[in-house]
């Protein structure tokens, strides 16, 4: 940790940095904070690059610049690089260090229990006395993270809340229409799960336990699926998936494996436990009301068909399989 000096007002240009702060706090999106934090401190005079790596993958990178644009993610880190997020990852503690010439610090984002779960990483030209503002900074970075993570998020299990996905599927439906032809390799996908039979879990087991199922399914589609997918508790027993995939029969793939690993999960005092699943594709100019019934009517297909599956609404229709009785929005108990 550096010692406290007076810094030079004028050098570090202090309104512009104070302005730029008060544009950080102003945000209410997570993706939006970082491009405002990388524009906070691109207005000290020799910061030149900021990267945010994942504690679940330290070489998974996001690159900003001062003008809010995202560069892709860079193949290799340096060993002393690696070594030193690692170190800041197991401390939980800022790290500073010199690597060839330039002056890197190495600051932890915590989740509500003090677990890092993210490094920031800033990467100077020199060691300067502006090292103690970014470190300030990137303090103040930290807290509105954490009071707009505690809004966007569920709060028995931790997943993106109903009000986040509102906002999420409004930006992913808007990039829709903008995407040129270079960016439609992948497309976007909505998937809906819902646990079979939880309904009977609570009435045999008591709801406390039921919370349990509803917290470990939720660990376990953290960890089966990627840090780029959105996952939100939409209510309940329901829960929602926004995906990119390159295909549909991929996404089939993918969701497939998700239930077959909540098949084969052992979930304690309950033992087995099934999850049916309906999916779409986003298309441009959709509505989100369209989009969330779609998958709904594969879901319930799936429900009425059996449980423990994963239907798509595209290939339910092409198949001519969408009976009256599966558009009938719920006429039936399912749960």
């Amino acid at each position: 940790m550096f010692k406290s000096k007076r810094v030079n007002m004028s050098q570090v240009k202090l309104e512009s940095v104070l302005e730029k702060l008060i544009v950080l706090t102003s945000e209410r999106d997570s993706g939006s904070l970082e491009l405002a934090l990388a524009q906070a401190l691109f207005g000290l005079s020799n910061v030149q690059n900021l990267t945010i790596h994942s504690a679940g993958n330290i070489n998974r990178v996001k690159h900003m610049l001062a003008n809010g644009e995202k560069l892709p993610d860079q193949e290799t880190i340096s060993p002393d690089i690696v070594d030193a997020l690692s170190q800041c990852l197991e401390t939980a503690n800022t790290k500073s260090i010199l690597h060839l010439g330039k002056q890197f610090t190495i600051f932890p984002l915590k989740s509500s229990k003090q677990r890092p779960i993210a490094v920031v990483l800033v990467e100077q030209s020199s060691k300067t006395e502006e090292n103690e503002i970014i470190i300030q900074i990137l303090k103040i970075y930290h807290n509105f993270l954490s009071l707009m993570t505690e809004n966007e998020r569920d709060a028995l299990t931790g997943l993106l809340n109903r009000k986040t996905f509102d906002l999420k599927i409004n930006n992913i439906i808007t990039e829709q229409q903008v995407k040129n032809s270079d960016d439609k390799a992948e497309s976007t996908y909505l998937a809906i799960f819902d646990i079979d039979h939880f309904k009977r879990v609570n009435d045999t087991y008591g709801h406390l336990i039921g919370d349990e199922v509803l917290i470990l399914f939720a660990s376990l589609m953290e960890k089966n699926f990627r840090d780029i997918d959105l996952l939100f508790r939409f209510g309940g027993e329901e829960f929602i998936g926004l995906f990119r995939c390159t295909n549909s029969v991929k996404m089939q793939d993918t969701l497939d494996r998700f239930r077959q690993t909540v098949e084969a999960y052992t979930f304690p005092q309950i033992g087995r436990v099934t999850v049916s699943c309906g999916f779409t594709q986003i298309e441009e100019f959709d509505l989100a009301s369209n989009i969330l019934d779609r998958a709904d009517i594969a879901l319930y297909h799936a429900k009425n068909h059996g449980r423990n599956q994963v239907c798509q609404h595209e290939s339910l229709v092409a198949l001519g399989l969408l009976a009256e009785e599966d558009t009938s929005g719920g006429e039936i108990e399912l749960f």
